[in-house]
């Protein structure tokens, strides 16, 4: 029956383990756990292919009890009843525990049915998700569980694994492999810290290699061909998707045209191209905004630009957009305005509307109160004082002009008309 190469060498102790220095090192507070032998509820949050299942089989063989993998994509309530039903019999003397791979697919109903079990020991819990427990687990569950961050690897760590396997190989076939210059290197970097993804190509090359006088021609273009799409880690509703956009957002924040472009490439890269038109759009006028208004026309062209064209053309105009904002200067006076402003009405501070600025057909109600509204416009500078805000705010201020050529120039402006100089 074949196997995967990443399962034939899966890693069978801690030391094996490749990455995960944080918490698997011989002062890692996991490994100390695991080497006191009181195995704990546990989720382990990452990236797919780092490492999180090898890890738990491992804790599983060393804890005594008997062992159990769910995936919750394709389990329910039945699958869990059935290992529930082998607690505290001479099945699982020992209790069981349980993988349950992907919790973040099961609802809140499912990950309860766990609680009682998990609770008083029986059933002893290792979940994982590729996304932020924090969000996707229910509190409950999450009150029982310690949580473990996996994080993705490097290509120095994947090396490893890669180098690891292709003696594997050799040595199941009896055969030399002839490795040209930057394959491993190649593979290492191309997966996107995904060790599941890098063996795959290894075992894919040993596939595709020519083989002669027991030796097989391993070539550093079969390897390119074979990861011509970037390995990054890219789900349009997951964190990577929503991480994405905010370094976007932050890079350009920061004013780092480099950063920007990266962040803006590696969506472009994943076939996203809405997601940054959407977000390019709310720079222009959350960061940007007063300072340099005509960012944000700018910005809408090279976004129309850019639908027009599609991709790959369309990274042209988007990386305009992005250069442009992240060199332009910044200011969030008005998104900080709109957001107080805002706060005030949802806490129930606003008012009547002043009189004057009521629709003229109240002057015909026969309230016998006159508007006695005063129209700028026949007004020198075309500025007249008169109150906007309603009473219970009428001296509150929302905005405050940015620390910028553009906001200050209109400052001054209207400070000289409303002081009458």
């Amino acid at each position: 029956m074949y196997r995967p190469l990443a399962d034939e060498i899966r890693p069978v102790t801690l030391d094996d383990v490749v990455g995960q220095k944080h918490i698997l090192s011989a002062n890692g507070v996991l490994r100390r756990i695991v080497n006191n032998g009181s195995i704990p509820n546990m989720i382990f949050y990452g990236p797919s292919g780092i490492g999180k299942t090898t890890v738990a089989e491992i804790i599983a063989k060393s804890s005594g009890k008997v062992f159990y993998r769910l995936n919750a994509t394709t389990a329910g309530i039945s699958d869990i009843k059935a290992i529930i039903g082998e607690l505290d019999t001479f099945m699982a003397p020992n209790g069981v525990l349980l993988y349950l791979d992907e919790i973040q697919y099961f609802n809140k109903k499912q990950q309860q049915s766990l609680l009682e079990f998990m609770e008083d020991g029986r059933l002893t819990v290792i979940a994982s998700t590729t996304e932020n427990p924090y969000f996707y687990v229910y509190n409950a569950v999450l009150s029982r569980s310690t949580v473990f961050e996996f994080k993705a690897l490097q290509a120095e760590d994947i090396e490893i694994s890669v180098r690891r396997g292709i003696k594997f190989l050799e040595n199941r076939e009896q055969i030399v492999a002839d490795l040209e210059e930057g394959v491993v290197k190649h593979i290492s970097h191309a997966c996107g810290g995904d060790v599941r993804k890098a063996l795959n190509t290894v075992e894919l090359l040993f596939y595709a290699g020519e083989r002669k006088d027991g030796h097989i021609s391993i070539t550093l273009a079969d390897a390119e061909a074979l990861s011509q799409k970037s390995g990054m880690r890219y789900d349009k509703d997951g964190d990577s998707h929503y991480d994405l956009l905010s370094a976007l957002q932050k890079s350009i924040r920061g004013s780092d045209p480099d950063a920007a472009l990266h962040y803006l490439g590696r969506l472009l890269e994943a076939g996203d191209m809405i997601s940054p038109c959407r977000r390019l759009m709310v720079i222009a006028c959350e960061d940007i905004g007063l300072a340099y208004p005509n960012a944000i026309t700018i910005t809408k062209s090279c976004i129309d630009a850019a639908m027009m064209l599609g991709l790959p053309e369309a990274r042209i105009p988007l990386a305009d957009a992005a250069v442009l904002l992240a060199t332009a200067p910044k200011s969030n006076s008005a998104y900080m305005g709109i957001n107080k402003a805002m706060a005030d009405i949802k806490n129930g501070v606003s008012g009547e509307i002043p009189r004057q600025l009521q629709n003229v057909h109240a002057d015909t109600t026969g309230s016998g109160i006159k508007q006695n509204y005063k129209y700028p416009h026949d007004y020198p500078n075309h500025y007249v004082k008169q109150q906007y805000l309603p009473d219970v705010i009428k001296d509150v201020v929302y905005y405050e002009y940015g620390d910028n050529k553009s906001e200050k120039a209109a400052q001054a402006y209207w400070e000289g008309i409303k002081n009458g100089r």
